[in-house]
């Protein structure tokens, strides 16, 4: 499993040199309250009835608020032979690193 901090991940993104899937796996209302762009939703509990949804085509990168649920998930789907990238510090260092306009909680 790889791990990339938030400036990572944007530089990457930014570049578009490999499509990544943005999966967060916090609940509903924290979503609601902010999200990294182009990020689906599928909270940690129900990864497990939902990996239907999931590709392997393309390495996905988990996020949650500070990176200990993204990595409970990442493990797991690790085992199912995903291509796995977790976020270090989650959306809470997104938003001290990378978007400081983002709502925090």
């Amino acid at each position: 499993m790889r791990h990339f901090t938030p400036t990572q991940l944007k530089e990457h993104l930014a570049t578009g040199e490999q499509a990544l899937t943005l999966l967060d796996v916090r609940e509903q209302w924290e979503f609601e309250t902010c999200q990294i762009s182009n990020s689906i939703l599928i909270p940690m509990g129900t990864i497990p009835d939902n990996l239907d949804q999931l590709s392997n085509e393309q390495p996905i990168v988990v996020i949650c608020h500070h990176g200990i649920r993204s990595l409970k998930v990442a493990t797991f789907l690790e085992h199912h032979d995903f291509d796995m990238i977790n976020l270090s510090g989650g959306v809470a260092a997104w938003a001290e690193e990378v978007d400081p306009t983002m709502p925090t909680y």
